[in-house]
């Protein structure tokens, strides 16, 4: 991963939606089954909608059932950043964009194969660019 874009609350603030800065700068999520890019089928790149950074493709994707898109491994595997998180009474996985830090969702080991695990990604914190 290239080095890290490091930029103020008012820059983000000013850069993202206030659903996005939510999700990417406070670690919010979104309501199930709203998100934009849930059911997308389309083929091509999913980005972090705060930096712009490439961290899934389309043929990673799958209908997990669980409301937000899932993937079952990231573009590369240095594209995320996986971070323990107990928050809400419980020990997960939290994924974050490796370059600009912004929270996406988070990791579970029940994905299916070839690795068995659903990255759970909050749509606001995607940029989707389709294959031309």
């Amino acid at each position: 991963m290239s080095e890290k874009l490091e930029l103020s609350e008012e820059q983000w603030r000013e850069r993202l939606t206030p659903e996005q800065y939510h999700i990417l700068r406070e670690a919010g999520t979104e309501r199930a089954f709203t998100g934009a890019y849930e059911k997308n089928k389309a083929v091509g790149e999913y980005r972090c909608a705060g930096c712009g950074a490439p961290l899934f493709t389309s043929g990673t994707k799958y209908d997990s059932g669980s409301g937000w898109p899932s993937f079952y491994q990231p573009l590369e595997q240095d594209a995320v950043e996986e971070h323990r998180d107990m928050s809400h009474g419980m020990v997960r996985v939290e994924v974050r964009c490796a370059k600009c830090e912004g929270h996406l969702g988070h990791v579970f080991p029940d994905g299916p194969d070839p690795t068995g695990m659903r990255y759970c990604i909050n749509s606001a914190s995607l940029d989707f660019k389709p294959e031309e």
